[in-house]
């Protein structure tokens, strides 16, 4: 008779262990960084045209001339990319060249974003069909990457730039000016 009660009581020893470890899974921190298999690698072969007119474009040959660049894949319709624009300016105030990859956007747009939050770029490439986005391995706007003066990725960065990330891409980018 015994044996018949442990039998039933089974399923919901079971089911009160699954819940246990489940808890403890939802309990643990979440990776905050997704280690980029392109860290240590060559920029992918591009060349875009400019996004907009009076502006260069970018290609991945401007990266490899000798000077440490920031790169921001942004889109003017990118709401997370408002929200970075005022550390894109303080990074480009502090004097690191920012150059920008412009996702499936329009000049008019790009003009009017720039105007409203800034324009810390030297140069925008239109990345008009995600191609360079997609070879960089970037789902999403925005994204950065810091590369060397070799064109070299050292360091990226997925979403937008807050004020508690300046630390790290501040250190990043001394790391490569090295």
């Amino acid at each position: 008779m015994k044996k018949l009660r442990l039998i039933l009581w089974l399923p919901l020893i079971g089911f009160a262990i699954f819940l246990i470890v489940f808890a403890i899974g939802l309990d643990q921190p979440e990776q905050k960084t997704i280690p980029s298999a392109l860290i240590g690698q060559p920029m992918p072969e591009f060349a875009l045209a400019p996004a907009m007119p009076g502006r260069p474009g970018l290609s991945s040959a401007d990266l490899r001339r000798g000077q440490p660049r920031l790169i921001n894949v942004f889109a003017s319709w990118c709401i997370p990319c408002r929200q970075e624009a005022p550390q894109l300016e303080e990074l480009a105030r502090r004097g690191i060249p920012i150059d920008g990859i412009a996702v499936r956007d329009r000049p008019e747009d790009l003009t009017r974003f720039l105007g409203t939050y800034g324009d810390p770029f030297r140069s925008i490439g239109a990345d008009v069909d995600r191609r360079v986005q997609l070879n960089l391995g970037s789902a999403g706007v925005p994204e950065t990457f810091i590369v060397d003066g070799r064109g070299v990725i050292r360091h990226q960065h997925i979403g937008p730039i807050n004020a508690g990330d300046m630390p790290a891409i501040m250190a990043a980018w001394e790391e490569a000016s090295r």
